[in-house]
């Protein structure tokens, strides 16, 4: 019996409904329910942490902490090369690392300012999803994707957040903004991690 299998429903360690739409279409075949954290009156997780990795696994266990359920979390952003791999685990605040204000427009603007100087402009957006079973879980389930294009100085498109108008897709010829959303969701890191991690959780125990 698959560790899937033996599951009615998790919390989602995340309130964003746009995630909660991505995740509660995958885990209804299985007839598991999604629950978002805020439903269970599980405040928000501090994330302390470097990498994207020990960010997602804190989300994951303080709401299962909070909630005796089992739980899943994602830490996700924008990696650039030329930057040393900023804004990285801060991409939702990057602007506030120069003293700005955090919003989209103020992290794109910074993005932009800071790729002036370099003509490597490669990107990837980064997703690392964890599944813990509860909260001292010794073996967490893993699954992390890669989404690789090239940032853009002018924004195109209107779907999206966050650094997805800047972000430019060659073999599509379009930014994830211009994508009609059932598309990107079919693209993006974050669904092809989802998909990982509905493999792993299938052949665990």
């Amino acid at each position: 019996m698959s560790l899937l299998t033996t599951l009615d429903q998790i919390v989602l360690a995340s309130n964003n409904q746009g995630k909660l739409k991505e995740f509660a279409a995958l885990f209804d075949q299985y007839g598991v329910k999604i629950i978002p954290q805020g439903e269970l009156n599980v405040p928000e997780c501090d994330e302390p942490f470097q990498t994207f990795l020990e960010n997602a696994l804190a989300k994951a266990r303080h709401a299962s902490r909070v909630t005796g359920l089992p739980a899943i979390a994602d830490d996700s952003g924008i990696v650039v090369p030329a930057l040393k791999g900023f804004p990285g685990v801060m991409s939702a605040r990057y602007a506030t690392l120069f003293g700005e204000e955090k919003s989209d427009a103020n992290n794109n603007a910074r993005l932009i300012r800071e790729l002036q100087r370099h003509a490597d402009k490669s990107a990837a957006y980064l997703a690392v999803l964890v599944f813990v079973r509860d909260t001292d879980d010794p073996a967490p389930l893993v699954a992390q994707s890669w989404w690789h294009g090239v940032i853009i100085d002018e924004p195109r498109g209107e779907h999206g957040f966050g650094y997805d108008p800047h972000f430019y897709l060659p073999e599509h010829e379009r930014t994830a903004a211009e994508m009609e959303p059932a598309l990107k969701n079919s693209l993006s890191h974050r669904a092809n991690a989802l998909k990982k991690l509905i493999l792993e959780m299938e052949q665990a125990q």
